[in-house]
């Protein structure tokens, strides 16, 4: 009774664990569970009370313990394993394992009272256990039986979840971290007292006994050891956190990990904190149950996973560099756990340092059998190096042949290498290299070297190197070595070798003769001593100089003399001797050439020579050298100057190859020689002054050659001289002849003419002479020029090998006796109708060649007449002309005729001659139109089109002949109500008096209006045309949009408007029909003060789709949204015209009315607050001034109408908490009316109020309306509680700091959502363009056009350009047209004229197809009477007209119906001809329907065939079955339904006859192909440059996110999320409860996403421009969407939906 009295709590806590799964339910009491299922064990509730004597009674409800074994088990676990056992048959015992961990610096397995503390025992040292275990030395199964604790029964563990012998998958103590319960069923044997289970632990251990695991609530068999143990290592790696992580450096990625999966991330670390001890970077450590044991530094600690600071976690691993570096240089990454923790520095750093002494140091070099080498030495080539001893030492001092060795493995051998290098500017090269081994009883030893006999620097090195590479480094540390330089030089000379000689070798010029002197192992070197050579050669004369001491040995001053006979020289053998070398003789050849020239000889020998005047006389000439030989040099050049007259030649020669040659060169010719002239001849050398000149006399005699040429004139008997260059008068086209010809030579002699001579006379005005006459004396005849402007030059020419000689003489020739008149006309041969020639005409008489006869007087003008065809001659005048001896006629005019080219006949005496003149137009006079329809008619146009032809205008004079006057000005003028487009403006006419004033398009009101043309010439106003036009209403031009709906309803917010019903309107008050829909559009903007026009930032509306059941010409809006923001809109709808204008329709003004309430809220966010329940009035203060208001759907404020209460009330996030605070007054719940939809509240708690400190609490308002039927969501704001006023304002700071936070993290969000929805937009884009572009290539491959995969737009440009010409080309080709005028559309009843509604292909089809139809062909086709009796009215009767509306269309041919001769499917006959309906060879342009309506009852059922025969057999055989149509043939026949045919009426005239009046030809099938082709190309061009600007714009972007300005803000925000972090974990907050709260303050904002219907088209693109207030998504460019807009709070009421629909 006493343990009862003092330890009730004791054992009520025992009690509620005995009971636990009574009370709390299958699942037991999970403080952590985020919901809690209804139950029926909720219902069980066991209460324990003691009653004292004179106390209170001490009750206890065991639901409401918190701290029995069994809760602290459940809510202390981590994680669990479930598993079922199978007794015997019946028998189940369900099982659970729960784990947990170690966290930071403790265990977490929960203490019990039966074991007040945990059991600690020493004598286990394991370094793996911060402890014995969590669980200590208690069983790990407490036993239940139907759900109550059988306390006396324990299982201590089961083979599969004992601790293992050998170490598993986790680490041991993890295995004293697991607690657990069994459940068994009845099946088991409780004793009486249910206190001990009779003998559950043995059937359950028994072997039999079928252990399998729960999963997800599923029973699945499987090794059960093996999944515990890897449920036990998860736990571990996932939950316990023994190692504390510090100093971050960075993530990595291991290459290390053989798994890719594993690689990354790493998180890098710089020291831990581990069982009380830290380890950090460079500190010396030792491996433990590692093969070897590692002795180390720390470089780094590795832990997986991306962490960013410090962390408590199991496992990781860590990097050490080995240690002694210099001995290992490598690195190992072991698991932290096989560090060794009980190891000191001391021990570490001594294991070190030894490791160091026992390295190899330096080297032990003995020289056993002398020639010692010493550093530095100088030695002659051949010199030897003796054997070489060598020892290797440590720093102790100890020879060593191998490394120590070391726990990683066996130790190394050290080899000793030898190499002997020698040393040049450009390499290194190694002349010996040898290897050493250790002998075990001797040392390292090499033996000795004899071969070095090259020159130079050389290095002798021993170097330690390794056995197995052969490295001399070891653990990045240079092995032992040892260097020793000397040098080898030559020894003294033994023999020696000529050098290279210098060329050429020439008598008389001294050479020199290099020797290289060598020793006995042919290296350079020199003399010691001076030393005289002998030289000797057979046939030369040698002199030469001593050799001296210096370092090049030559032999100077050679000179050799001697015969050598020929300029390419002689060959000698010269023997060289050097008295007291071993080999003192060298033999060698040398060619010797003759030296520089020293004299020259001429010949002929004698000194005087004779030569005749006018000849050359050719001299040999000689060079010699000093001993007499010919020799040659460059530029040897022999000269010879005449003397004694002047103008004598020079002769020159060149002996530079020879030494010998010709001297020459001209004649010798001195003028007027009359007898023998003495001249003397000087030779020499030029530019050698060492060769003397020579003389010789030259004796000149007279030359017996041609010297002179003379011409005799005969004149009668009298032969007269012709001087050089005189001139000869002689009548024109006469012959001279008797021409004489003499030759004469120096000496005046006459040379008698031979045939020799004959042929060397020319003369130019004849190729053949007669060379017998020449030998008379006589020359050729010569004619004279029949014009006396010509004279003929005479030249006779003398040439042989002497001389060149010329006479000549001019003829010129003298008019003859008259024989014809010429008429000239001075000016221009055009005259004006009706006025005179303005030029003159000159009439002169001439010889029979054309020459004016100078001997005509002025009396010979009475004898000149002049007649012509139409010449006017009475102001025709004749006067003569004394200074040119010519008549000159004036006068000419032309009385009115044809124009044109005119001739003039001139007559004197016998003789006559023409000319011709061009009559042309006279002045302008009047103005005429060129190809226009007669002007008394009204010209009928359409408003706003254009007349049918242009307007040009023709100037001529007053007969009605075009005038070709240019640059007169053209005006138009007009009535003032009559607009012409383009602009009337001034024209003048150009060179054929034309003016083109184009083509106008006539604006005006219905009716005729009048145009003048008018025009002025010479300051005169010329006759002026008059034009009527008849101006017809446009009914296909749009005036005005007629806009119908609904006026009667309200726009409530966010609702639909009612249908708007669009049609457009022509000038003739008609709706306009076959309209495209996307054309029309309708626009809605929220109206602005003081702004009339239409603003940019309107919202777009397209119109719906067309009902079957409507009327065509109407656009339904229908369901468009009404905005949702509150306020005045104007709707306005618009028709594109065209690209640049547009129809707009009256603006309509709405008003947007709020819509239902649906929840509250305030006018801003109030912050978080912080209040206390201290006396301070402003510290108790939850809200003060917060102005509650009825929101409708879209935060409009709304229910102005109605009247309620707001209660306010407190409640806590967790349903147990029943320390709720209070209001002042000590009231849970607060009233606040409700008016016009709005609340004022303040609310203060209660001084001393209740509540738990440091906690957060939720204000909630409950709105009560009686009159909604449907009730509001209440508006809920959380505060914290505190019971510290200090502490209160401390918190209060920092919940106001988190709600800013809390913002700007919000809109940072935002702003990140935003880019990113744009950045899928823009990439969905990007490949919708991709996938257009590809499409559109494979439609182009299929039209045979192959793109390249470069240059694609300029390939598809010029290809486009080369389309469009062979379009324009076909378009151009000419085909058949209809001439006949249509009829102008001035309504859209009018179709047309029947000529033009059709086109046939065939040529023969056509001729009898429109002749058939002739008497139709101008009819006007109209859909309706009213425009057809419109026509006839404006026409007076004139013209047919056809309604469509009075046809009765069930007698119309159905057009699909087959051929007469096939009947259901069969051929009743082979027809011939090739028959085919005529309606089938018609294609329409436009109005289908309406145009095979009207063929259809115009031509019926006729057939088209070949000809008359065939047309003939047809009928017979159809007639047999059916009645036959009327049959065409191509050939122009016509077989009528009735069978007549024959006569002028029945056959087709050729088609000219039928007078344009025939149906027109398509377009060429190449024409559409061409077409398709082209707008093909087109839609590639757009979309390759849709698709390129696409994806600029997705780089632009992109790029703009990894701008400096981007990244920092995502730096921003990380940085407000962890301050944000900060201040919750300082404020103590729920994180569940924070954000739920802060989902709660965003759930306004962020409502009409999902709740507005979006074309699932637009889906994307509506989805981004939502996340924008209104203002910003409608004003917003495309471009600059990329920038993300913040929304301020003022936003969140009412924000209206912007979309196109």
């Amino acid at each position: 009774m006493q343990y009862l009295k003092n330890y009730f709590h004791l054992w009520t806590r025992q009690l509620a664990h005995i009971y636990h799964y009574y009370i709390h339910g299958p699942k037991g009491n999970e403080a952590n569970a985020v919901t809690k299922e209804i139950s029926p064990f909720n219902n069980i509730d066991i209460q324990i009370s003691m009653f004292e004597k004179g106390k209170v009674p001490k009750i206890v409800n065991l639901r409401e313990i918190k701290d029995d074994m069994q809760t602290l088990y459940i809510n202390t676990a981590a994680d669990s394993f479930e598993f079922k056992a199978h007794v015997e048959e019946e028998g189940i015992v369900e099982g659970i394992i729960r784990y947990h961990p170690f966290l930071y610096d403790k265990e977490t397995y929960p203490d019990d009272p039966c074991f007040p503390s945990r059991l600690n025992d020493d004598d286990d040292d394991d370094c793996f256990l911060v402890e014995k275990g969590a669980r200590g030395k208690r069983p790990i199964f407490e036993c239940f039986w139907n759900g109550r604790l059988i306390p006396y029964t324990t299982v201590e563990d089961f083979d599969w979840c004992a601790p293992p012998k050998k170490r598993g998958l986790a680490p041991i103590e993890c295995y004293n971290r697991i607690s657990g319960a069994l459940f068994t069923n009845d099946k088991f044997q409780v004793s009486t007292n249910k206190l001990t289970f009779m003998d559950l632990e043995l059937k359950l251990k028994d072997k039999n006994t079928l252990f399998t695991r729960i999963f997800n609530g599923q029973e699945q068999r499987m090794k059960i050891d093996r999944e515990f143990a890897l449920w036990l290592k998860d736990c571990h790696e996932k939950y316990d956190k023994q190692i504390k992580f510090t100093v971050f450096k960075g993530i990595t990625v291991r290459t290390d990990v053989l798994s890719k999966r594993m690689q990354s991330p790493w998180t890098m670390y710089a020291a831990i904190e581990w069982d009380g001890k830290t380890y950090k970077t460079g500190q010396l450590v030792k491996t433990t149950k590692t093969h070897p044991i590692f002795y180390g530094s720390i470089e780094k600690f590795y832990l997986y996973g991306d962490h960013d600071g410090d962390i408590f976690a199991t496992g990781g691993e860590v990097q050490i560099a080995l240690e002694p570096q210099a001995l290992y240089a490598e690195t190992k990454i072991i698991p932290i756990s096989k560090l060794d923790r009980t190891v000191s520095d001391k021990v570490v750093k001594k294991y070190i340092e030894d490791e160091m002494a026992r390295l190899p140091d330096k080297l032990s070099v003995t020289w056993p059998e002398g020639d010692e080498l010493l550093p530095n030495e100088t030695r002659f080539a051949g010199t030897p190096i003796g054997a070489l001893r060598i020892e290797i030492l440590n720093k102790k001092g100890e020879a060593m042949q191998k490394l120590p060795g070391t726990s990683h493995g066996g130790s190394k051998k050290l080899l000793v290498e030898l190499k002997v290098i020698l040393h040049s500017p450009t390499e290194n090269k190694e002349i010996i290299s040898h290897i050493s081994q250790h002998g075990g009883k001797w040392p390292y030893w090499f033996k000795k070297m004899e071969n070095l006999q090259k020159l130079g620097n050389y290095s002798l090195k021993l170097q330690v190197v390794l056995n197995e590479s052969n490295a001399d480094t070891y653990a990045g540390r240079p092995l032992p070595s040892k260097v020793f330089k000397f040098t080898i030089v030559e020894g003294k000379p033994e023999k020696f070798l000529v050098g290279l000689l210098e060329l050429p070798f020439r008598i008389g010029v001294p050479f020199s003769i290099p020797l290289e002197l060598q020793d006995e192992f042919g290296h350079a070197t020199r003399l010691t001593n001076r030393i005289r050579p002998i030289l000797e050669a057979s046939g030369l004369t040698l002199k030469h100089e001593d050799i001296p001491v210096a370092a090049n040995c030559v032999i100077k001053g050679v000179t050799a003399k001697g015969c050598v006979n020929s300029c390419q020289g002689k060959n000698f053998n010269l023997k060289i001797t050097l008295p007291g070398l071993k080999e003192d003789t060298q033999i060698i050849k040398i060619r010797l050439q003759p030296g520089p020239p020293r004299q020259l000889k001429v010949k002929p020998d004698s000194e005087i020579l004779k030569i005749e005047n006018g000849t050359a006389f050719p001299f040999q000439v000689e060079v010699l050298d000093e001993s007499g030989n010919i020799t040659a040099q460059p530029e040897l050049i022999v000269h010879c100057k005449f003397l004694g007259a002047s103008d004598l030649p020079v002769y020159s020669v060149d002996c530079s190859n020879g030494g010998t040659n010709i001297l020459t060169g001209p004649v010798i010719h001195v003028q007027n020689i009359k007898k023998d002239q003495i001249l003397k001849a000087r030779f020499e050398v030029l530019n050698c002054k060492d060769v003397p000149p020579v003389e010789k006399i030259i004796k000149l005699l007279p030359s017996s050659h041609v010297a002179r040429l003379q011409v005799l004139s005969m004149n009668g008997q009298k032969a007269l001289q012709v001087k050089h260059r005189d001139e000869i008068t002689c009548v024109a086209g006469q012959v001279m002849n008797k021409l004489i010809f003499q030759m004469y030579d120096e000496a005046e002699r006459e040379i008698p003419i031979t045939a020799a001579a004959a042929e060397k006379i020319k003369v130019n005005w004849t190729p053949k002479i007669d060379r017998e006459l020449l030998m008379q004396g006589l020359l050729p005849d010569v004619k004279v020029p029949t014009s006396v402007k010509d004279s003929r030059y005479c030249l006779i020419t003398y040439l042989d090998e002497h001389v060149s000689l010329e006479s000549a003489f001019i003829v010129r020739p003298v008019p003859d006796e008259p024989k014809h008149i010429k008429c000239k006309l001075k000016g221009s041969n055009t005259l004006q109708m009706g006025e005179e020639l303005q030029s003159e005409i000159d009439v002169m008489i001439t010889d029979q060649f054309g020459n004016q006869v100078q001997t005509v007087t002025s009396a010979c003008v009475n004898s000149l007449g002049v007649s012509g065809p139409g010449l006017d001659k009475s102001n025709l005048k004749v006067t003569w002309q004394e200074s040119t001896q010519t008549m000159k006629v004036k006068g000419i005019r032309y009385k009115p005729c044809l124009l044109g080219s005119k001739e003039l006949c001139f007559a004197w005496r016998e003789f006559s001659d023409f000319i011709r003149v061009n009559l042309v137009a006279g002045s302008p006079a009047k103005l005429q139109l060129v190809d226009w329809p007669e002007l008394d008619k009204s010209v009928a146009v359409i408003n706003g089109r254009e007349l049918q032809r242009p307007l040009i205008v023709q100037l001529c004079d007053q007969w009605g002949n075009p005038t070709p006057e240019p640059n007169v000005k053209i005006n138009l003028t007009k009535s003032n109500n009559l607009k012409l487009v383009p602009s009337n403006q001034q024209h003048k006419t150009d060179d054929t008096g034309r003016a083109n004033l184009g083509v106008f398009s006539i604006h005006a009101p219905r009716g005729e209006h009048i145009l003048q043309i008018k025009a002025s010439y010479n300051k005169a106003i010329l006759e002026c045309l008059v034009i009527t036009i008849n101006v017809l209403p446009d009914p296909e031009k749009p005036i005005c949009l007629n806009v119908k709906y609904d006026k009667s309803p309200s726009f409530p917010a966010g609702g639909t408007f009612p249908d708007f019903m669009v049609s457009v309107l022509s000038e003739d008050d008609s709706i306009i029909k076959n309209i495209n829909p996307a054309r029309i559009s309708m626009k809605m903007w929220e109206a602005q003060s003081s702004r009339v026009r239409t603003p940019v930032d309107v919202t777009t509306f397209s119109c719906s789709k067309v009902k079957d059941d409507k009327e065509d010409g109407f656009f339904y809006f229908r369901d468009k949204v009404v905005p949702e923001r509150v306020g005045t809109y104007v709707i306005q709808f618009t028709f594109a015209m065209d690209k640049t204008n547009m129809l707009n329709s009256e603006q309509i003004i709405i008003e947007v009315v709020p819509n239902d309430p649906v929840r509250l809220l305030p006018d801003s966010l109030p912050a978080t607050p912080a209040v206390s329940n201290v006396r301070a009035l402003t510290s108790r203060t939850l809200v003060k001034d917060l102005y509650l208001h009825l929101m409708d759907e879209y935060n409009n404020h709304t229910g102005l109408d109605l009247v309620g209460r707001i209660i306010a009330k407190i409640k806590s996030p967790s349903e147990e908490d029943i320390e709720i605070p209070q209001f002042q007054g000590k009231v849970n719940t607060v009233e606040f009316p409700l008016e016009n939809g709005s609340a004022e509240i303040n609310l203060v708690l209660a001084e001393d109020s209740p509540g738990r400190d440091s906690t957060e609490y939720i204000l909630v308002f409950e709105p009560h309306l009686p009159a909604l039927k449907k009730p509001l969501e209440p508006y809920c704001l959380s505060f914290m509680f505190y019971n510290d006023s200090k502490k209160q304002q401390l918190m209060a700071t920092l919940t106001r700091e988190k709600d800013q936070l809390s913002k700007s993290i919000d809109l940072y969000r935002k702003m990140f959502d935003t880019t990113n929805q744009l950045v899928a937009e823009m990439k969905c884009q990007v490949k919708e363009a991709e996938t257009r572009e590809a499409l559109l290539r494979n439609e182009l491959k299929k039209h045979q056009i192959e793109l390249p995969q470069t240059n694609t737009l300029q390939y598809v440009d010029s290809l486009l350009k080369k389309k469009m010409l062979e379009q324009e080309g076909v378009m151009k080709q000419p085909r058949r047209t209809c001439t006949l005028p249509n009829y102008p559309k001035g309504s859209q009843d009018i179709l047309g004229k029947i000529a033009h509604l059709a086109q046939i292909e065939d040529n023969e089809a056509a001729k009898v197809i429109s002749w058939h139809l002739a008497s139709d062909m101008d009819c006007v086709v109209t859909l309706t009477t009213e425009a057809a009796r419109s026509i006839f009215d404006e026409t007076q009767g004139r013209q047919q007209v056809l309604p469509l509306d009075s046809i009765y269309k069930k007698t119309l041919p159905d057009w699909s119906r087959p051929l007469p001769h096939l009947r259901n499917g069969r051929t009743f006959f082979r027809p011939i001809g090739n028959p085919v309906f005529a309606r089938d060879l018609l294609t329409f342009p436009d109005n289908i329907e309406h145009c095979q309506t009207v063929f259809g009852m115009l031509l019926g059922d006729t057939i088209i065939i070949d000809n008359l025969d065939a047309a003939n057999h047809y009928r017979k055989e159809v007639v047999k079955i059916t009645h036959c149509p009327t049959l065409l043939t191509r050939e122009g026949d016509r077989i009528r339904s009735n069978g007549k045919f024959g006569g002028l009426q029945n056959k087709a005239p050729p088609m000219d006859k039928l007078r344009g009046m025939v149906f027109g030809a398509p377009m060429p099938k190449l024409y559409s192909t061409i077409s398709g082709q082209i707008d093909l190309l087109q839609q590639y061009r757009a979309a390759v440059i849709k698709f390129d600007n696409v994806n600029k714009d997705l780089d632009l972007h992109l790029q703009s996110l990894n701008t400096p300005e981007m990244q920092k803000k995502k730096q921003e925000l990380a940085e407000q999320e962890k301050s944000l972090k900060l201040v919750k974990q300082k404020l103590g907050m729920t994180p569940a409860l924070s954000d739920k709260g802060s989902e709660s303050l965003l759930q306004p904002i962020m409502f009409d996403i999902s709740d507005t219907p979006i074309p699932p088209k637009r889906m994307r693109r509506d989805t981004v421009k939502k996340l924008y207030s209104s203002e910003e998504w409608i004003s917003s460019p495309p471009k600059q969407q990329q920038q993300v807009l913040q929304m301020a709070p003022s936003e969140l009421n009412g924000t209206p939906r912007k979309r196109k629909a």
